[in-house]
């Protein structure tokens, strides 16, 4: 039960959450997000001398330094549960579907969800989306004798989103039966998967030996399956890139 806190967001706010903080005698902070958290738990730290740790937690995975983030795997799964489903009603109905994930500045869920979903296009906001060609897959891929398909869009992706790219087919292909649907904030709940859980365990037991450790100002990650911990400030001073060599293998997949 925690949000972002306007107050806090000034040198008085922070103030008195660390009056808060030695009221209740805590010797240490562990921080469950992603840059945003961590660069407000940095100036707490350097302000008050709080020691704080961050874990790393966004649907995204689009926190730097690390591999993975706390939510990604089960927000993945549940939209490929979703497609799954959809996929079923879009080849009994001879259907084009259009899903929309959430990712609006990154396209990790989407270009996994697209992979392990067999989706026919996948719409990112890391690379251009080209239209004309999308179109002309769709329609090489209904006179080759494809009756449904399904394409994954990030919600940040430049096209718009799901319903502007629907539109955009109807006006320039012979589609006409074109669904939509925006899996929304679904994707931000649901029991975690087995993945999530372990990789949690495991961030929060490194977390509380660095503070045990006397470190502070930094954040635990994964490291090609190991957990080790990093400069908060790489959080924001890297930058995640997506592998466009899953976006190759999605479109062999649908060849």
């Amino acid at each position: 039960r925690t949000a972002r806190s306007q107050a806090f967001e000034k040198p008085e706010g922070r103030a008195r959450a660390a009056q808060n903080i030695k009221r209740y005698l805590i010797e240490g902070l562990v921080v469950i997000g992603g840059d945003g958290t961590y660069r407000g738990a940095m100036k707490l730290s350097e302000e008050h001398d709080v020691p704080c740790v961050g874990v790393p937690g966004t649907i995204d995975n689009d926190i730097g330094g690390t591999d993975h983030t706390i939510g990604f795997a089960t927000a993945v799964n549940t939209a490929l549960d979703a497609i799954d489903k959809i996929r079923d009603t879009a080849a009994s109905h001879d259907r084009l579907f259009i899903v929309e994930v959430m990712g609006r500045g990154v396209g990790f869920i989407a270009l996994s969800v697209g992979v392990a979903g067999g989706a026919e296009e996948i719409l990112v906001p890391e690379t251009p989306s080209d239209m004309d060609a999308i179109c002309r897959r769709l329609e090489g891929g209904r006179k080759a004798g494809k009756m449904s398909s399904i394409i994954v869009v990030a919600e940040g992706d430049e096209t718009g989103g799901a319903v502007q790219v629907g539109e955009e087919i109807k006006r320039r292909t012979a589609f006409t039966d074109i669904r939509v649907c925006v899996l929304g904030h679904l994707q931000r709940g649901g029991s975690p998967t087995a993945y999530d859980r372990i990789m949690a365990s495991r961030f929060g037991s490194e977390a509380v030996m660095a503070l045990i450790r006397g470190e502070g100002n930094v954040m635990v990650a994964a490291d090609e399956g190991e957990i080790v911990t990093r400069p908060m400030s790489d959080s924001w001073t890297i930058k995640r890139e997506l592998r466009p060599h899953l976006l190759e293998l999605a479109m062999k997949l649908v060849v």
